[in-house]
């Protein structure tokens, strides 16, 4: 099996998230060393983003709705102390699983968000200063640059599901790849790795049971697939089936 094995939804059209209610194959399976290296190479630029960006800076808008670039910086650091547990949860189970369908869990637009957005916000506000959550964004992230590095290749229980390492890991690096981007809406930063954006992409594809238009640019699929960019008539019908199915994550 190679780096990256889509399975067949990515040309029936049929969606991961038909496939995650009776899981038999993988529709979008990651192996270990590439999803280990996408997701190190990916933190190492996010963390080094955030880190040259100022208290002001910190408070400008994101792309997602109701959060500031620093209520960003909390969600994904508080993600990441959870997927540490993931990390070595590691476990004899079949996966059910893998790097798409395990974001059917999570539909964009499918719940009220409210809550989770005003309890990211107050936990952001407890820093008296922006730049007071670097500290501990930079120590959740050597802990899970050690913790990965050490990481066996198998089968990992997390959130309720087993995932194959590989999996698991991609998950996060397109996670950090997204969220790199929320960063951008209204400051001059740095794109995430050209490895996170091209899993990224893979998993929109996978989720949308189709493959998006190749003239088209990892970073412009991902802003469309996670509705973080609208598609105007002309890029809705180079589309073509995919149109209907996006955004597929949030």
């Amino acid at each position: 099996m190679g780096a990256l094995a889509v399975g067949d939804t990515a040309t029936t059209g049929r969606r991961a998230t038909d496939r995650a209610r009776s899981y038999d194959r993988p529709v979008l399976t990651v192996d270990h060393d590439t999803g280990r290296a996408a997701l190190l190479g990916e933190l190492e630029r996010f963390v080094r983003v955030v880190g040259a960006a100022g208290d002001s800076d910190l408070l400008a808008a994101s792309r997602c709705h109701g959060w500031t670039v620093l209520d960003v910086v909390v969600h994904v650091r508080v993600g990441l102390q959870e997927m540490l547990g993931g990390v070595v949860a590691t476990t004899d189970r079949r996966p059910d699983r893998d790097a798409a369908t395990y974001w059917t869990a999570f539909p964009p637009g499918d719940a009220d968000a409210v809550d989770g957005i005003l309890w990211t916000r107050r936990t952001a506000s407890a820093y008296r200063r922006p730049s007071g959550a670097m500290e501990h964004l930079r120590m959740v992230a050597d802990a899970v640059r050690a913790a990965v590095t050490r990481m066996p290749d198998g089968a990992v229980s997390f959130q309720g599901h087993v995932l194959t390492s590989g999996d698991l890991l991609t998950t996060w690096a397109v996670e950090l790849a997204v969220h790199h981007l929320d960063l951008g809406r209204d400051l001059d930063v740095a794109p995430p790795t050209a490895a996170s954006l091209r899993l990224a992409r893979a998993t929109v594809e996978a989720l949308a049971g189709a493959p998006l238009p190749a003239a088209w640019s990892d970073l412009m699929c991902v802003l469309v697939g996670t509705g973080r960019a609208a598609l105007n008539a002309e890029a809705r019908a180079a589309a073509g089936p995919a149109a209907g199915m996006l955004p597929v994550l949030g």
